[in-house]
Formats: structure tokens, C-alpha cells, sequence
């Protein structure tokens, strides 16, 4: 049986003050589920990390009751439940990022649905399964890295140019052709989910991330995933969460590394002897 090992640690809010993690993590004796609730800055909509305990739990049973469907097939029939039950609307819903990691006796088959990344490990060597398309987002001159740049620092003024730059990001790229997809309330994100498979005996283990810690190897180069990988094996997976926040405290007012938060949610699961 693999050896499974989770770190997890709270991020804040844009306005720098304590709050609640929206990450989100469900072991099973066949699989593992990470979801990273989106920070939703709508007055009256549910929160992410809300959404994302629906659609764990969702994810969780089918995972269990059909342990040879698809993946994706999962997710959607997950997503549409989810939507029913709690009068969600597409486009005007709190929303989370999945990735997912199930084993049989001879495959590990994995998802990604926007950024949080399955890596998998073979002779020490990655194999990332990455959603990189919201990163490939065209860029604007007008967005909050620019303030961060321009020494605001994280306040009111950033967290304006963040609701409203989230809100246009949505609107125009969320769950759209050329866009990005992510779990929302329309089922069909689930379609657009990046998938594949590896033959059990060749992998050694995996990681699977959040972005406040995949943001160590994407955005701030502390390390590579085989030495992120190699760390969480010697040390445990909290000592690599760990090496990302001694990184943001040192740039308090994220001028070296422009980030919606000072410190943003850390989950981090390594599933070791797989």
C-alpha cells in the first residue's frame, strides 16, 4: 500500500489578516483528491472552500463506487450534482481547482482541472501533469503585479484592483473556449480536464499540489519538483511548505514575487512506495 503523508498550512486574505484555508484534501484507500476553493471576492456568493467540501464529498463517493469509470466522467457527474443540489449558476459561482491521483494493480491515472498539478515520479525524474492555461492568459498593464511593483504593498488599493481584475479575468476567460476552465456549476469544465495514465510499476510516488506551494518551483525557482519530491521524502511534505513561506516572508510587500496574497493557502500530499 502506498504511504501517504499531507502538510497543510492556512494562507491570509488580500488584506493580510488571518482566515480560514480553501484548500482542501480527501485520501481514500484508492485515490487522492486536492482542491483549491478559488478566494471569492462577490459579496453573497458561497466561498470556495465551501464549494470545494461539496465537491469533495461528491468526488469521494463516486471515487469509492465506480473505482474504474473515468476520471473525467467523475468529475462531471460530480460538478452537475453539486450544482443541482445547491441552485448554482454557471458563471456566478464560487469555484476550485481538482486534481486527482488513483491507483489500481496496474496504472495510477491522474487529472488536473486548472492549477493545482499531479507530479509523478519515475527513476526520480518527474512527470508533471500541469494546466497551465490560466497562465497563458493574456496580460494586462493594468493588473495588481503592477501595483506590487510600484511598492502599494497589500491593502485596500490591492485588494480593489483584485475584485475587479477577477471579476473581468471571469467574465471574459472563465469556462470559455480559449480560456480557462475550473469546477463551477457547468458540468462541461470537467470535459476540458488534462488526464493520462502511467503503468503503476514505473512510478515511484507523487506529489500533488496547491498552488501556494507549486508557486516554489513555477514562480519563485526554490527548488525543482525532483528536489521538492526528494526533500518530502527525507523531511516530510512540511518542510517544503515550509521553504515557500520563509520565501514570501522575506518579500513582505511582494515586490520580488507580485502575488495576489502575502501568503496564500499551502497543501502539499505525498504519496510515497506507490
Amino acid at each position: 500500500m502506498p504511504k501517504i503523508s499531507v502538510a497543510e498550512c492556512a494562507g491570509v486574505g488580500v488584506l493580510g489578516l488571518p482566515r480560514p484555508s480553501e484548500d482542501r484534501v480527501l485520501v481514500l484507500g484508492n485515490a487522492v483528491v486536492v482542491l483549491d476553493g478559488a478566494t471569492n471576492l462577490t459579496p453573497g456568493l458561497p466561498s470556495g472552500g465551501w464549494y470545494a467540501d461539496r465537491l469533495a464529498e461528491q468526488l469521494g463517493d463516486r471515487l469509492q463506487t465506480a473505482p474504474e469509470r473515468g476520471l473525467a466522467d467523475l468529475l462531471e457527474d460530480a460538478i452537475r450534482h453539486v450544482a443541482n443540489a445547491h441552485g448554482l449558476v454557471a458563471g456566478s459561482s464560487p469555484s476550485s481547482t481538482v486534481a486527482i491521483a488513483r491507483w489500481t494493480s496496474e496504472r495510477v491515472d491522474a487529472l488536473v482541472l486548472a492549477d493545482s498539478p499531479v507530479v509523478a515520479f519515475s527513476g526520480g525524474q518527474p512527470r508533471p501533469l500541469v494546466d497551465d492555461r490560466l497562465r497563458r492568459l493574456p496580460a494586462s498593464r493594468h493588473t495588481y503585479p503592477q501595483l506590487l511593483l510600484d511598492g502599494v504593498g497589500y491593502g485596500e488599493e490591492l485588494a480593489a484592483a483584485l475584485r475587479a481584475g477577477m471579476t473581468k479575468t471571469a467574465e471574459r476567460y472563465r469556462n470559455h473556449p480559449g480560456g480557462f476552465w475550473v469546477a463551477e456549476a457547468n458540468p462541461v469544465a470537467a470535459t476540458h480536464a488534462v488526464e493520462t495514465s502511467w503503468c503503476r510499476a514505473d512510478i515511484d510516488g507523487l506529489l500533488l499540489a496547491t498552488d501556494g506551494v507549486s508557486c516554489g518551483v513555477d514562480d519563485y525557482g526554490l527548488f525543482t519538483w525532483a528536489e521538492a519530491f526528494a526533500q518530502a521524502c527525507a523531511e516530510g511534505p512540511a518542510a517544503v511548505l515550509d521553504a515557500v513561506r520563509r520565501a514570501e516572508e522575506a518579500d513582505p510587500d511582494g515586490r520580488r514575487w507580485p502575488r495576489a496574497k502575502r501568503h496564500d493557502d499551502q497543501l502539499l500530499v505525498l504519496v510515497d512506495e506507490v
